[in-house]
């Protein structure tokens, strides 16, 4: 994994140079968004915020009667670089070309990195739109967690 070394200057207009040979990773799994009665264990994220939980597991863990509500049949997208917490304006450059395309996201991010679901239905489109805008997308990818 590298670090995300975008020029200031890129930070108000990033485009397609900025991310050029910036892997995205394709996890091999599906995964299951659901709004729990409390954490599942095995889960990639669980958010309490308070209101709700929201857990985010492979799908072949996760069981319905876990779930108040759920929805399956999502794949993970991972950028595999370190971006720094001071980076202004990538989610937002990323899921706008996404939303041109009328695909959904779901985001998680961690300190490092940022994860995508999107359905598995629009998974070719949205990864072509990727390497459109230069990422290097590897498919099929499995990640140890």
């Amino acid at each position: 994994m590298k670090t995300c070394k975008i020029p200031n200057e890129s930070r108000m207009s990033l485009d397609r140079e900025a991310f050029r040979g910036m892997k995205v990773l394709v996890r091999a799994e599906s995964y299951a968004i659901a709004k729990a009665a409390r954490p599942i264990e095995g889960a990639f994220a669980v958010v309490d915020d308070g209101r709700e939980i929201t857990v985010v597991i492979d799908q072949s863990l996760f069981e319905d009667a876990d779930a108040r509500e759920f929805t399956r049949d999502w794949k993970m997208i991972t950028f595999d670089a370190i971006l720094p917490l001071d980076l202004v304006g990538f989610l937002s450059f990323v899921a706008g070309s996404i939303a041109k395309i009328g695909a959904s996201i779901f985001v998680i991010s961690a300190y490092s990195t940022d994860h995508l679901l999107v359905r598995e239905r629009d998974l070719d489109r949205v990864v072509a739109k990727l390497r459109e805008m230069g990422f290097e997308v590897c498919s099929n990818h499995v990640i140890q967690v």
